[in-house]
């Protein structure tokens, strides 16, 4: 669950819903910038469904009860993260290898300094299924292919961190107050963008503007969320509190036009 806090109220999204917001972002992402175009339709599908092992534990929000508000993705319990990362990799693998090698390379990325068991455990038994996914894709020990997988994996983690962006921050923010992920931009860097991250802000409550954009053309995507009053939780737990709010959808433009 991706969580926003409000005065008296919490604004609640799915990892799955901000997941289709990045899979919007990658379809329409330049081909003249997609390396690799013919594996586009793979690298969509990895996008749009990376976070799809959350799809059950979000309609089940946890409390957090030391910081007094809903668990959200950064605090989430390790075992339980793990267990639900393998699970979305797992069934995105039904689905497509290469999608599915995409998902266990990004959260790997998350835990590859991990100390605790779990999480190491989580790291070696992913880098097996890796290494099978490469053998099978034809892509180990060839270095262009390696290459071209990186960038995938790049474009996989800008279009997860914009849709973050705009989860992450009220619409219409003032750089100022916006969530410290975003100070410097959004990364990876690409080429095509002078291997600088890329700036991002609200220019007004409906438009985010990159200053550099990667996509063919302006595009709209929709936020899903629910906002979660602070005293329904006090009355009713969280859970219920949860369940009973109605879901909202703002629509947001992604333009270029950041200096």
């Amino acid at each position: 669950m991706i969580i926003r806090e409000r005065e008296h109220s919490f604004i609640m999204i799915t990892q799955h819903d901000h997941a289709k917001i990045s899979g919007v972002i990658a379809q329409n992402w330049k081909d003249s910038y997609f390396n690799g175009v013919e594996r586009k339709d793979e690298v969509v599908l990895g996008i749009y469904e990376h976070d799809r092992g959350w799809i059950e534990p979000d309609t089940a929000p946890l409390w957090n009860i030391n910081k007094q508000k809903p668990h959200s993705f950064t605090d989430f319990p390790l075992d339980l993260k793990v267990a639900y990362y393998k699970k979305g990799i797992d069934e995105v693998e039904k689905m497509s290898k290469y999608a599915s090698l995409l998902c266990s390379l990004h959260y790997v990325s998350f835990l590859q300094y991990e100390e605790d068991p779990i999480g190491a455990k989580f790291v070696e038994d992913e880098i097996t299924r890796q290494l099978h996914q490469l053998k099978a894709c034809g892509i180990l020990g060839k270095m262009s292919k390696e290459k071209q997988l990186q960038y995938h994996l790049n474009i996989l983690k800008f279009c997860d961190n914009l849709s973050l962006y705009i989860c992450l921050n009220e619409p219409g923010a003032i750089k100022e107050g916006e969530h410290p992920f975003y100070k410097n931009g959004i990364s990876p860097s690409f080429s095509f963008a002078k291997n600088k991250p890329i700036q991002v802000k609200w220019s007004d409550q409906e438009t985010v503007s990159l200053s550099v954009s990667p996509l063919e053309k302006e595009i709209q995507v929709q936020l899903l969320y629910k906002e979660v009053k602070k005293e329904d939780i006090i009355a009713n737990g969280l859970l219920s509190a949860y369940s009973k709010s109605p879901f909202f959808h703002q629509n947001v433009a992604l333009a270029a036009g950041v200096n």
